[in-house]
């Protein structure tokens, strides 16, 4: 996994909208969540999102039960200040979500957009999967987008592991069932197109 020290440098030295996976409005993963169809109370995990937009956009449609977890402080400072006191309705988490403490069966919806990718060794990403498992209801939501197998090779000066829709899924196995996969075209604000993948799952009910 990369340096704690890596991300804390980049979001001290960089506004968010100044990195290459920041976007105005985190549409393709809100819809994704509200077609999982889970009520407004439904628990949600936004899982490395630390400086996303995502977590404005969940409150501005009415989602209450957010928790924002990140690897990096600031990066979650620059989101609480930019909601300002709304954001004291967000239970906000710094840690590494490879050896987080998270609560079992906690959460309706798991999403993450563009963290996964950065775990380079099997071990990270099976460490990732069992947060997955114990935190997610059964049941329970996880939508989960990486660079596509045409993306980038790199990402903020580090390696990153490009995913089909198949070869993502088969990282989570057989506990989670594919519902729906989709590529987006991301414009970052530098002007270039890369190419993500997101794969919406169901976690087994038992």
């Amino acid at each position: 996994m990369q340096s704690k020290s890596h991300w804390e440098q980049v979001y001290s030295t960089k506004p968010p909208t100044a990195v290459s996976w920041f976007q105005e409005h985190a549409q393709h993963s809100l819809n994704l969540i509200r077609d999982t169809g889970v009520p407004l109370s439904a628990s949600i995990i936004d899982a490395g999102g630390g400086a996303s937009t995502l977590v404005d956009d969940l409150l501005a449609n009415g989602y209450s039960n957010i928790t924002v977890l990140d690897l990096s402080a600031a990066a979650l400072a620059a989101t609480k200040v930019r909601l300002g006191a709304i954001g004291k309705a967000v239970r906000w988490l710094e840690s590494d979500i490879t050896n987080a403490s998270l609560p079992t069966d906690a959460y309706d919806v798991w999403h993450d957009r563009a963290v996964f990718h950065f775990l380079t060794s099997p071990e990270e990403r099976q460490a990732y999967v069992r947060a997955v498992l114990r935190s997610v209801k059964p049941g329970g939501h996880v939508i989960v987008a990486t660079f596509a197998d045409d993306g980038p090779t790199q990402c903020s000066g580090l390696p990153v592991i490009c995913y089909s829709a198949g070869g993502l899924h088969a990282e989570f196995g057989a506990p989670f069932t594919l519902l729906r996969h989709e590529k987006e075209e991301h414009l970052t604000p530098f002007g270039t197109v890369q190419q993500f993948v997101y794969c919406y799952c169901r976690k087994a009910s038992s």
